[in-house]
């Protein structure tokens, strides 16, 4: 495999780049009207990431529409629960909402370790599909929940601020919580695996709720088992060894503990410092950090924030993103401005 553009690779191992690559966190998405317009098509958000055909394409359109040096398969971390045995449904305005929810060890003997071949096989196709046309232009990026963040969503049911009923948990019920964990730990493997053997270049953990832990419990109930999915991806008897990203939102306490773990990228959100994660996370790549909102400032903002983002972290051992999503209502030409400002300046 010869990538046309390696540069994400290359930046993710730590090897010397002629500019910073560049990709946007949830890229694929209601920002453009090319996605809206086959959401329609498909009728609902579920049967958009169940359909191969259509996941591909809307994982394809930031690469011809935006110009990004990566593309990101389009799917959703709550297919992990799913494969397990606990549906879930995307209501709109509410977002994820499980019907039933998993808070005994009694519910845990419902659940099974997902298949990742057969209970996600839909997903590792639109990778192969993907990969088909993408014709070697960019790398194709993989993804899947921490098993905390996946966790918070099997036991509250639904979205929430403060997720207090998977907190409780970790309190009430430490044997169950770290039994439902390792399940969503093993199946999360597995899924990764298959990914990487359909195609995946490099593989992203979202720990989207990293911040409503303590540093004691994110040592406890997080990291430990991100640790697992990163030794294990970094298995050279399960074949190709691909970058791993860690990404946890909110855990500023964590990037040094992060940093050891073997992964190669370290993903940063707006609210950590670029000179301060390079003294804690000195032997890995760094990965973000620019605020969301940035993207609603003017053009001549706009490139002022990436020229101070790229000053901050410097050219080598980075890759430019967002420290969180790119949110729905983002102008597309401001994320335009976003991307080609990177590379002009990092040239």
């Amino acid at each position: 495999m010869n990538l046309q553009n390696d540069l994400l690779l290359r930046a993710a191992r730590g090897e010397a780049v002629e500019r910073v690559p560049v990709w946007m966190m949830r890229q694929a998405g209601r920002m453009l009207a090319e996605y809206r317009a086959v959401r329609q098509r498909a009728g609902d958000f579920i049967t958009l990431a169940k359909t191969p055909e259509l996941a591909a394409e809307v994982t394809i359109q930031p690469v011809d529409l935006l110009g990004v040096d990566a593309a990101i398969i389009f799917s959703d971390i709550l297919v992990v629960p799913e494969a397990m045995g606990l549906p879930y449904e995307m209501v709109e305005a509410r977002g994820p909402v499980f019907p039933t929810t998993v808070r005994t060890l009694a519910d845990l003997d419902r659940l099974r370790v997902a298949d990742a071949e057969t209970d996600l096989g839909y997903v590792l196709d639109a990778i192969r599909l993907t990969k088909k046309e993408l014709n070697n232009r960019v790398p194709l990026i993989g993804f899947a929940g921490a098993p905390f963040t996946i966790f918070c969503y099997m036991t509250e049911g639904k979205g929430s601020k403060t997720f207090s009923v998977a907190k409780k948990l970790l309190y009430t019920d430490p044997a169950f919580a770290h039994a439902l964990l390792q399940r969503i730990t093993d199946s999360t493997i597995a899924y990764l695996r298959a990914q990487v053997r359909a195609g995946a270049n490099l593989i992203q953990i979202f720990d989207s709720w990293a911040g409503i832990l303590s540093p004691e419990q994110y040592n406890t109930f997080s990291l430990p088992y991100i640790q697992q999915i990163c030794d294990a991806l970094n298995d050279a008897t399960e074949g190709e060894v691909v970058p791993v990203t860690v990404f946890a939102k909110g855990a500023f306490f964590a990037r040094q503990a992060i940093g050891q773990l073997s992964c190669l990228v370290v993903g940063l959100d707006w609210n950590m410092d670029p000179a301060e994660s390079r003294v804690l996370v000195p032997n890995k790549t760094l990965q973000g950090n620019m605020d969301p909102c940035v993207l609603y400032a003017d053009f001549d903002g706009v490139r002022a924030e990436v020229k101070r983002m790229l000053q901050a972290f410097g050219t080598q051992r980075y890759i430019a993103n967002l420290g969180h999503g790119v949110y729905p209502d983002t102008d597309p030409d401001k994320a335009r401005c976003f991307i080609e400002s990177v590379k002009e300046y990092s040239a």
